[in-house]
């Protein structure tokens, strides 16, 4: 069952931010564009050459009026242990969001119950709260934050422009699709 346009449900946790331990809640995420980016675990591998990747890139989301928030199954005392550890996670200055009871990895449905890990997964979630876009990946595969920006700029474009559609490797100032008009010039 496809997670288009699912409203993510209310939800209160702990995150890691600014050098402090903050709430985060669904109204938080409420009148601006999100970036949901769960990852397996804290202190493992391909998680911080990702992590790491988001915040070179963070500047630009932020410029895109959008929040990234990481999210993994550890807690935020573990987020925090692992930002005072790693010179990669260091730099990271968005939230990380803990998630213990899996309320989250539940709802974006990415929890491998076995494990009590999330899957690598990402959602892009629109003002109003609703998945518009997502991807979930093999845990040996890393994300690429260039995408995930390029696909941010589409969807709000398209959010922005609804009688237009992103064609293929669309970049924003590119030319875009209008249906119906441009498939009849197609026949």
């Amino acid at each position: 069952m496809s997670l288009i346009n699912k409203e993510v449900a209310d939800f209160s946790v702990q995150a890691y931010h600014d050098d402090d331990f903050k709430t985060v809640t669904k109204q938080d995420i409420l009148g601006k564009w999100s970036v949901f980016f769960f990852y397996p675990a804290d202190f493992t591998f391909v998680c911080p050459t990702e992590l790491e990747d988001l915040e070179n890139n963070y500047a630009q989301f932020k410029e895109a009026g959008c929040e990234i928030y990481s999210v993994s199954t550890d807690t935020h005392f573990v987020h925090k242990a692992w930002h005072d550890h790693s010179e990669r996670i260091k730099k990271i200055t968005y939230p990380m969001l803990a998630d213990p009871t899996h309320a989250l990895a539940n709802d974006f449905e990415v929890l491998i119950e076995a494990d009590g890990i999330a899957e690598r997964g990402t959602f892009i979630v629109n003002p109003e709260g609703k998945i518009v876009a997502y991807e979930v990946n093999a845990g040996n595969v890393g994300r690429n934050a260039d995408e995930l920006l390029r696909k941010l700029q589409a969807l709000q474009f398209v959010a922005e422009h609804g009688d237009e559609v992103c064609p293929a490797k669309w970049q924003p100032g590119a030319e875009t699709l209008k249906p119906g008009l441009d498939l009849v010039g197609a026949l």
